[in-house]
């Protein structure tokens, strides 16, 4: 192989791509895109409420009513002197949204059942926050049926809500934070990052090949260089647009967080109610629920000292335990993992789409042949999109190790902790897979470059495979 040539190769795939309009929009729009995203979200957060609306409580119960009470979204009125039948088809008319229909109490099963009419769904807020009131309304009724003086006060102080506080603790005894909510979505993250980079370039490269066979430019390119080094010269071309596209990127997407913030004050953003709202949302707070040693109530209190908040034993809330948590993670070896599992989980995915392509005059062409390739793919993607359940698992180590699904679900575990061992086998396994496919798609694509009349099928590249 030709060392200049595949130099004078990859210069010019590098150059044609990083000069087109579309590499240019993608690279500066998509950190724009990204932080418009998160704005977006911010604003759906804040925007995403109910307008007030009014219950009409029909109770003849007796002791649903006293715990509907109101709130920004809910108002509540007794309407318990009016029969249900005579308003449910007529509620505007009573100046109502939601008429709440309450069964008499059943003694026996000391309960009650409860119905809404409403022209229009009920939002699930909504739902939830009737359900629950009348949940409590009956827990309150259950309690005093039992006539026991001070039972109310002993079911309270008997209710406990326990955090778990994990720990992680090395060879030495250092104990860090380790909470796997946190985990779970770096994990989720950096598998999805990487699978989407792997289909994208590896896209790249098979659309390129097929370009050049359409327009029949590769019969004058391979009267220059050798099929293989126009092969790897695409194949390594692509690659290096990808790395400038990932790194502009991350660089962008800095600039612009790091612009908003000193804009918009990271203060605002820490205090904001959207931030409230994604504390709340479902497995962050068990995420963020203690960090050792440290008093939030002292953070926020200007009075406080730092002795105290190093005394502290409360376990605090917050997003400042995102921080303590991501602050023990080991960032060297995943940006280390990332690049060696792009680059060689790109350099395999691409190598065979690259022999692919050269069997087709069209991407309709190919289509069928591109199955047994992209299938492996999205198997890890499944695989570490659960990885964070189980990473120990049998079927996610077994998917680290196989190098078809290793680069998406090896970097699914690495937040969890990957032996050594296990590492150092992934990254060999891959790089030899990467050798000998790379030699038999070179074998492939010598032969179907050239190859134009007919659609191609296995066969045809089994017998161009073993041709010498």
């Amino acid at each position: 192989m030709n060392l200049k040539k595949l130099n004078i190769i990859i210069g010019r795939e590098y150059l044609n791509k990083v000069k087109k309009k579309s590499f240019l929009l993608t690279t500066f729009g998509v950190p724009v895109l990204f932080v418009g995203a998160y704005a977006l979200m911010i604003f759906i957060m804040l925007g995403a409420k109910d307008e007030t609306k009014t219950v009409a409580v029909n109770d003849p119960s007796g002791i649903v009513m006293p715990f509907m009470e109101n709130n920004d979204v809910l108002s509540f009125e007794d309407f318990t002197h009016i029969p249900v039948d005579s308003m449910k088809n007529c509620l505007s008319d009573y100046g109502v949204d939601i008429l709440l229909a309450v069964s008499p109490l059943d003694s026996v099963a000391r309960t009650v059942t409860a119905r809404t009419y409403s022209e229009k769904p009920l939002g699930i807020e909504s739902k939830e926050a009737i359900e629950r009131r009348i949940s409590n309304a009956i827990e309150d009724y259950r309690i005093k049926s039992y006539d026991i003086k001070g039972l109310e006060d002993i079911l309270a102080d008997v209710k406990v809500d326990i955090s778990l506080l994990s720990y992680t603790v090395d060879e030495e005894g250092n104990e860090q934070i380790s909470q796997s909510e946190v985990f779970m979505f770096i994990s989720m993250i950096l598998a999805m990052a990487l699978y989407m980079f792997i289909a994208l370039f590896s896209g790249m490269v098979m659309n390129s090949v097929i370009e050049e066979k359409s327009s029949r430019v590769v019969e004058v390119l391979v009267s220059s260089v050798s099929s293989t080094e126009l092969m790897f010269g695409k194949i390594i071309g692509v690659a290096l647009v990808a790395l400038t596209q990932f790194t502009l990127w991350i660089v962008l997407s800095g600039a612009v967080i790091a612009g908003i913030s000193s804009f918009v004050g990271i203060d605002k953003f820490m205090d904001s109610e959207a931030t409230e709202k994604v504390m709340d949302m479902p497995g962050m707070q068990q995420g963020m629920e203690a960090v050792p040693g440290l008093d939030i109530a002292a953070l926020t209190d200007t009075t406080a000292t730092a002795t105290a908040a190093a005394d502290s034993l409360a376990a605090p809330t917050g997003i400042e335990a995102v921080f303590g948590t991501m602050a023990s993670l080991n960032y060297p070896l995943i940006i280390l993992s990332f690049l060696i599992y792009f680059v060689f989980g790109y350099l395999l995915y691409a190598s065979l789409f690259a022999a692919i392509a050269s069997s087709g005059e069209s991407a309709a062409d190919t289509q069928q042949l591109q199955i047994p390739v992209t299938v492996p793919l999205l198997i890890g993607f499944f695989i570490a999109f659960y990885a964070f359940k189980a990473p120990d698992s049998a079927i996610v180590w077994w998917g680290s190790i196989i190098p078809f699904t290793s680069p998406i679900v090896m970097l699914a575990r690495i937040p969890f902790g990957v032996p050594a061992l296990d590492l150092i086998l992934s990254v060999v396994l891959l790089v030899l897979t990467f050798v000998a496919c790379a030699w038999a798609s070179a074998k492939i694509y010598k032969v179907g470059i050239l190859m134009y009349g007919k659609k191609s099928t296995f066969a045809d590249l089994w017998k161009w495979f073993k041709q010498k």
